[in-house]
């Protein structure tokens, strides 16, 4: 007798997926009873597709309207407001890194939990496949030794027993009773086409699951690598690594929205199916399968026989009844007939294999196993498969918004490198105090000491305390601006400035310029030392 069945409850987020609105592309209302072939309701899940289409044309359009606020507003020139906007783009890029780990992060999840669903579905039709197919072998195989190699024995007995009435009749009603096992199984349902529907369904399946679950594996790796362009991008305050992570932006974007279209329509039509899978499959079914025969499996409770109980129970009563009467003949006739004994003794043993052929499909035919199968099957689409899908659908909203983050930050930080790259351009390549023309002296050493008037008053105190040399102090005009111009590289912007006479920097340089100079200062004024007064 079947046990109890296992009863099969749709999840919470299977019953809120289908109730969202199923609506047509002329926005008419479409039952959501799942129906695949069907036109409107195929419509009503492009609908969705189209939904996410539309939301990438709002995001695509407030990036344009942010995009060209922000290339024509008016920039503040001080410097905290650099600063205050260099700390605000790079806090942003990071959130928004950070956030798009963790969209992937979920996505990962999301992609195993629907290949686990996924596969778990294809083994439970590879395992009910395997039951159909021993069925039919059994049912053919049985019925073979009934047709052909019993009635070969059959007919060769008759032969030898044609002068004994009685055991003819006895031969008969053997023949009989094989008819009668044949006919019982002739009512058992051959399974060869929806094995076949079935091995076509998983092979499709199990296709289309490898690509989609190679294709996240890719998505994911891409996000990574835009993430980490960025990161570059912002670290070097490089030009072409920001541009191509903009591009890279709005691709990746592009994908976010077209992967929650198709993890959407999938998941709201795979909810369809989940609320109500019985329904779905007596109508697939029908013209194939008896509705009997397909409750038996899908339900499987005690309130429900089983449709091959009486056949089987007629099989069983004919092969008990073919055995007894084999075993008499052996018992009586085979005295009277020795070269009877050979025949009789091989249809005892056809009889035994039949009847062990009988218990094996009398457990294939129960429906405990099949439906095991088959709420196998149910669990792994329904929660895994389900859950991964709607992972998927959160980590698509999530790079989505960070990479709109990313595309926002973009612009600042181009200009950000912009003005930082302005802020030298009015200097001169031959001013000491521009720290490019200072990384530029490193690699080239001075080649000679350098002497000048201008800089006996630094570090040393003010230029009315201080005294030249004698003998040059006659001199000291045209040495002044002779050393200036050495020192300037004849330069005239520089020369005779009355603050280099001063011996003090430009009010407007920063403190370390300031400290730079007065090491170049400090230096030049090492040879005179020792003629200085004490």
């Amino acid at each position: 007798m079947p046990a109890a069945r296992v009863e099969y409850i749709a999840p919470w987020w299977v019953v809120w997926l289908h109730s969202v609105p199923h609506l047509g592309l002329r926005l008419q209302r479409v039952d959501s009873t799942f129906n695949p072939r069907e036109e409107s309701y195929q419509e009503s899940l492009l609908f969705l597709g189209l939904v996410a289409a539309v939301c990438l044309g709002l995001n695509l359009i407030f990036l344009v309207v942010y995009l060209v606020c922000v290339c024509c507003c008016r920039q503040d020139d001080t410097v905290q407001t650099k600063q205050r906007n260099s700390c605000c783009v790079t806090w942003t890029a990071v959130m928004a890194g950070l956030i798009c780990c963790a969209a992937v992060g979920v996505g990962f999840y999301g992609n195993s939990e629907t290949n686990d669903g996924v596969y778990q579905l294809i083994y439970s039709v590879e395992n009910a496949n395997h039951t159909f197919s021993a069925i039919d072998a059994l049912v053919s195989r049985t019925t073979q030794k009934m047709k052909v190699d019993l009635e070969q024995h059959l007919d060769r007995l008759s032969e030898i027993f044609a002068t004994r009435g009685d055991y003819i009749q006895t031969l008969k009603f053997v023949q009989q009773m094989a008819s009668s096992i044949i006919a019982q199984l002739s009512g058992v349902p051959v399974w060869r086409d929806v094995t076949a529907q079935l091995t076509e369904l998983a092979d499709q399946t199990g296709y289309v699951e490898y690509y989609r679950w190679l294709s996240y594996l890719l998505l994911f790796v891409l996000y990574l690598a835009i993430c980490l362009i960025a990161c570059l991008g912002l670290a070097k305050r490089s030009k072409c690594l920001l541009a191509l992570m903009l591009c890279c932006g709005m691709l990746a974007l592009l994908l976010s929205w077209t992967s929650l279209a198709a993890d959407t329509a999938a998941a709201v039509g795979t909810s369809d199916f989940c609320v109500a899978p019985d329904t779905f499959i007596l109508n697939m079914t029908e013209g194939q399968l008896s509705t009997e025969v397909t409750r038996y499996y899908l339900y499987c409770s005690q309130s429900v026989s089983s449709p091959f109980q009486q056949a089987l129970t007629t099989f069983q009563r004919s092969l008990t009844t073919m055995q007894i009467q084999v075993t008499g003949l052996l018992q009586f006739a085979v005295p009277l007939f020795p070269t009877a004994e050979k025949d009789l003794l091989r249809i005892q043993l056809l009889l035994n294999s039949t009847e062990s052929s009988l218990h094996q499909l009398t457990a294939l035919l129960d429906c405990r196993g099949l439906h095991k199968d088959y709420l196998d099957a149910l669990a792994g689409v329904c929660y895994d498969g389900i859950e991964g899908l709607l992972y998927l659908g959160l980590f698509s909203l999530l790079a989505a918004f960070a990479f709109s983050t990313m595309i926002c930050a973009g612009p600042r930080a181009w200009k950000h490198f912009t003005a930082r790259g302005r802020d030298y351009e009015d200097i001169d390549d031959d001013d000491p105090f521009n720290p490019q023309a200072r990384r530029i002296a490193a690699h080239n050493p001075p080649r000679g000491p350098l002497h000048s008037f201008c800089s006996y008053s630094s570090g040393l105190g003010s230029q009315t305390s201080l005294q030249p040399p004698a003998q040059t102090i006659s001199n000291a005009p045209v040495s002044e601006y002779m050393n200036q111009a050495m020192l300037f590289g004849g330069n005239p912007r520089y020369e005779n400035m009355p603050l280099i006479g001063r011996g003090s920097p430009p009010p407007t340089y920063s403190p370390s310029m300031r400290a730079t100079y007065l090491s170049v200062a400090d230096e030049h004024l090492w040879p005179y030392r020792n003629e200085l007064p004490a």
